[in-house]
């Protein structure tokens, strides 16, 4: 039990040993420019560029980074420009406090919580890190600074030199700590020449065109850049604020449409299994009346509601007597009047899933007729829902070209003059001729309902309850 103990916690204390090990090393560092002579000049100016690396570092960016199959999310600032700045006009020990104040910035820090919680930790680590690869940076471009003759040419070579070597130490460090959480430091390594070179060719003129502005017209000049700047970085974190949630929103919308379709297919599952006789009734009408809907040149949206409606538009059936569908015979006058109720069940009983009210409508009207004389409830031509009319004759197709308990099915040429006979009493006009169009070209599989795609639903969804379980839980 001690071994488990210890074993437990080792990473917290390799993790403090590491934090430790860094603010010593910071420590030593700003010891060592104290004590080599270097200063702060112009504090007012080095207090103003680390108010402005902290709001920088307060208004970071968060975005999301897909790496291997996985999200992460990634944090940018405009905090090095201030850091880069100090360091190129105020040498290391400038450039590591402004560095090391950002940090007063970070969000986590800043968040009212528990104090027992505070991301110390995190703080130290960043803030040590920060003021070493700041001084870094100001001796990278002090030297710089000597080897260039001319004055703005070398303010640029300054700031790209001071530029690379912030952007490699920074995220060197941050693989560096992230080996010492236990995450591979290959992820942050293979990062570094795309920042380097995307980062560093940005910085570079923009520091050196403020820093001769600092030096040549005023020092006001480094308000009107840096105010702009945190700005713009602002606006740019509220872009990719709303842009992440347009994609959280698609993903859900994508989510929920499978699991649309999910518990559909459940339910027909469950009906099928039921009524052997009637089995993939439900997945032929539904591709028959997605493709009429795509004949007819209707959206995107009313085809995959086509489809959906075409799946559970017999759902009500489970509410039927016992014994009626399975009944071999014809039906009586009572059992046609029972049989006729299962649109209103299904509208009933698909009305209690949100989603699915208006699919609930189009259920309950899918045995209308153009003439008025359908049922439940007699609604005639375009009072009927477009969708339940392509449904009425895709159903009715799909239904004359079955074997049934009580006759043969149909030779696909006689159904289809029997729809041709029924237009514009039984059946819309445009959806049967859009069918018609598509019949004509099929095959002999396709108008008997027996080619792959038809006959491959019906075997996906073999287990209704675990696809019933399924749904539910995607849904949640």
């Amino acid at each position: 039990m001690q071994g488990a103990r210890d074993i437990g916690h080792h990473p917290q204390r390799r993790t403090i040993a590491y934090v430790a090990t860094l603010l010593i090393a910071a420590l030593v560092v700003a010891a060592s420019l104290v004590i080599a002579g270097y200063t702060l000049e112009s504090p007012f100016t080095v207090l103003a560029l680390s108010v402005a690396a902290a709001v920088a570092e307060r208004i970071s960016v968060r975005f999301a980074v897909a790496k291997r199959g996985l999200t992460s999310t990634e944090e940018q600032s405009i905090h090095l420009l201030p850091t880069l700045f100090a360091a190129v006009l105020f040498g290391p020990l400038a450039a590591g406090v402004v560095g090391a104040a950002s940090m007063l910035g970070d969000p986590e820090l800043m968040a009212k919580r528990d104090p027992d919680r505070a991301p110390r930790l995190k703080w130290a680590t960043y803030t040590s890190t920060r003021f070493i690869g700041g001084a870094a940076m100001g001796f990278a471009a002090q030297a710089t600074l000597a080897a260039v003759p001319s004055e703005f040419g070398r303010l640029i070579a300054a700031s790209l030199a001071g530029a690379v070597v912030g952007e490699v130490l920074d995220v060197l460090f941050s693989g560096l700590t992230a080996s010492v959480r236990g995450r591979p430091i290959s992820d942050a390594i293979r990062t570094i020449v795309p920042v380097v070179l995307t980062s560093a060719p940005v910085y570079a003129p923009i520091v050196a065109l403020l820093a001769f502005m600092y030096v040549r017209v005023s020092p006001w000049t480094l308000a009107l850049f840096l105010v702009p700047a945190m700005a713009a970085q602002r606006l740019y974190g509220l872009y990719q604020e709303q842009r992440q949630l347009a994609v959280d929103l698609s993903e859900a919308n994508e989510t929920l449409e499978r699991a649309n379709l999910q518990f559909a297919a459940a339910l027909i599952a469950t009906l099928d299994a039921r009524d052997r006789y009637t089995a993939g009734h439900s997945a032929a009408v539904a591709i028959y009346s997605r493709d009429i809907a795509q004949r007819m040149g209707l959206a995107d949206e009313i085809r995959d509601q086509a489809y959906l409606c075409g799946l559970v538009h017999d759902i009500g059936k489970i509410g039927l007597p016992p014994g009626l569908l399975e009944k071999p015979g014809a039906l009586t006058l009572e059992e046609r009047r029972q049989m006729q109720e299962h649109s209103a069940i299904g509208e009933r009983i698909l009305a209690h899933v949100n989603e699915y009210s208006e699919i609930a409508t189009i259920v309950r009207h899918h045995h209308e007729r153009i003439d008025g004389q359908g049922y439940p409830d007699g609604l005639a031509d375009l009072d009927i829902p477009l969708v339940s009319r392509i449904i009425a004759v895709a159903d009715a197709y799909n239904a004359m070209t079955s074997d049934r308990p009580y006759r043969d099915a149909m030779p696909s040429r006689v159904a289809r003059l029997r729809l041709a006979q029924a237009v514009d009493s039984q059946f819309d006009t445009s959806a049967v001729a859009a069918f018609e169009a598509i019949l004509a070209s099929a095959d002999e599989e396709y108008r008997l309902a027996k080619r792959k795609d038809f006959t491959e639903f019906a075997q996906s969804h073999e287990d209704p309850l675990a696809d019933l379980l399924e749904s539910v839980a995607e849904v949640a």
